[in-house]
């Protein structure tokens, strides 16, 4: 966007005694800000940031857009520089809709996807349907930006300055459709407001991120904006009605006017799923569109996975796509890295999976999805990270104890927290199941891997949950490189002989 100016009146802003000021790009890090540039001071949960608006009038900027907080922690300095000042009763939501008319394009088809478990793969999938039908597609979220586009990306949801200047270069490159994860901090944090969604769709809901979200129902409503505030009208919403909370969200989008495509299990669902028959290496699917009957396999494991295809083929359908077309290229669908990935096969012909499960609920509904794929024991390994909710540290190893044969507590990301006592409430939890018997604590990640590993016998599996696709472990401010499914395969063949 290099060379452009627009004044405040083209970004939608109207500053103190309506000053008018010509803006040439914008920032919400004092350390970016050039000559000329608006720079957006938001409150924090630590520090305003209109704590470092005097820096960003040193560097040049020429506007300040906060709230009335901020206007009076910073009202000297805006007026010893003569800065326009605009004050929003929502500053975030007036950042996000001024993004995206500063960099003005974004590809003609977006959808979102929030929930607690599963927007990686849906918004994958979806990308993978749109590529498949022949049409320029992208997903963004925790993996960056994938598919006809890539880039990188530091959040689930980028800040709106981020995610639209990402949306403007995928714009100019020819990408015309776009599904995207919305994280429940992104959509409180209002970075999704100002992009225009066509449809929109929720997979689940269960406990996560109550280090961020006061309680479960604050949790609940940042999820729920995304169809009480970000999906117009006109748009439509996908839900999965087999989660408790999909009815809520479904009255919340029809109480908004918004088409509502129902997915589930439960008969006269308008994607109806009726019924899965499992193999080693997939799955086949019985279901009904507006009650005609489909049959078709998915080369993917895990029953969960069918419901991801569901909400992924509703989006597409939602968005513009013949449901033939789409119905017909599921088969091609590939697993998405690190959610359910067949990461190494022992000589034995015993599986090694890697999934991103870090939640109670997921890792419950991981080990219960491989298990009609497995004719031995299932082996989880499990652990929790660091800096994050403690709460949910003991259910992710009851979760564990209660639905795998044999359970291996380890380090996950532990952070600046001492790995021990992350261990000690992950094992709490495995004891209070009754799994003391069936457990081993080992804090280093390559050794429990390699130790899951080798208690493989013929028809086992191991699932390894917690890390997915990262390929770094955090200790303390240390990222030393680790990636599970690496790990997997150096074990196996270290242990099956394949290493010279």
């Amino acid at each position: 966007m290099g060379g452009q100016t627009k004044t405040l009146a083209e970004l939608g802003l109207t500053a103190a005694g309506g000053r008018e000021v010509a803006i040439t790009g914008l920032a919400v890090d004092s350390r970016e800000v050039k000559e000329g540039f608006l720079f957006a001071a938001m409150p924090g949960s630590r520090v305003h940031g209109a704590e470092f608006i005097r820096y960003a009038l040193r560097m040049g900027a020429v506007a300040v857009l906060t709230d009335a907080a901020g206007a009076r922690i910073a009202a000297d300095e805006i007026d010893a520089h003569d800065a326009a000042l605009v004050v929003a009763e929502d500053p975030r939501q007036a950042l996000a809709c001024t993004a995206a008319l500063w960099f003005g394009a974004q590809p003609a088809t977006m959808a979102a996807v929030t929930g607690t478990n599963g927007k990686t793969s849906v918004s994958t999938f979806a990308r993978q349907i749109w590529i498949a039908l022949g049409l320029e597609a992208v997903n963004l979220g925790t993996t960056g930006v994938e598919g006809a586009f890539t880039a990188p990306l530091a959040h689930t949801t980028p800040d709106p300055i981020t995610l639209h200047r990402t949306l403007a270069h995928c714009a100019r490159a020819g990408i015309t459709h776009a599904a995207m994860e919305a994280s429940s901090h992104g959509l409180d944090q209002k970075r999704l407001d100002g992009v225009h969604l066509r449809a929109a769709g929720f997979t689940n809901f269960s406990q996560d991120h109550l280090d961020y979200h006061a309680t479960l129902d604050d949790y609940f409503a940042a999820k729920a904006g995304l169809f009480d505030r970000v999906l117009p009208e006109d748009g439509t919403a996908v839900i999965n009605m087999d989660d408790p909370r999909g009815p809520q969200v479904a009255r919340i989008a029809e109480d908004r006017g918004q088409q509502v495509i129902r997915v589930g299990r439960q008969p006269g669902m308008d994607l109806e799923l009726q019924a899965q028959r499992f193999d080693a290496t997939g799955q086949q699917l019985r279901f009904a569109w507006q009650g005609e009957v489909h049959l078709l396999r998915l080369p993917l494991i895990g029953g969960f996975q069918a419901e991801n295809v569901a909400i992924a083929a509703g989006l597409a359908i939602a968005a513009g796509a013949e449901p033939e077309a789409v119905f017909n290229v599921l088969p091609q669908l590939e697993t998405v890295p690190g959610r359910m990935q067949l990461a190494a096969t022992r000589g034995n012909g015993a599986a090694v999976f890697v999934d991103y499960a870090h939640t109670p609920d997921a890792v419950a509904t991981a080990i219960r999805a491989l298990r009609p794929h497995v004719m031995g024991r299932l082996i989880a390994i499990v652990g929790a990270g660091g800096d994050r909710d403690t709460t949910k540290r003991p259910l992710m190893g009851r979760a564990a104890a209660e639905h795998a044969d044999l359970v291996i507590v380890t380090d996950d990301n532990p952070r600046s927290e001492d790995p021990a006592a992350i261990r000690a409430a992950v094992m709490a939890g495995v004891v209070a199941a009754g799994g003391a018997d069936r457990a081993t604590e080992v804090g280093d990640r390559a050794e429990a891997i390699l130790r899951g590993v080798d208690a493989l016998q013929p028809g086992d599996a191991l699932l390894v949950c917690g890390k997915g696709h990262e390929t770094g472990q955090v200790v303390g401010d240390t990222v030393y490189p680790f990636n599970d499914a690496e790990q997997a395969s150096v074990a196996v063949a270290a242990l099956d002989g394949r290493i010279p």
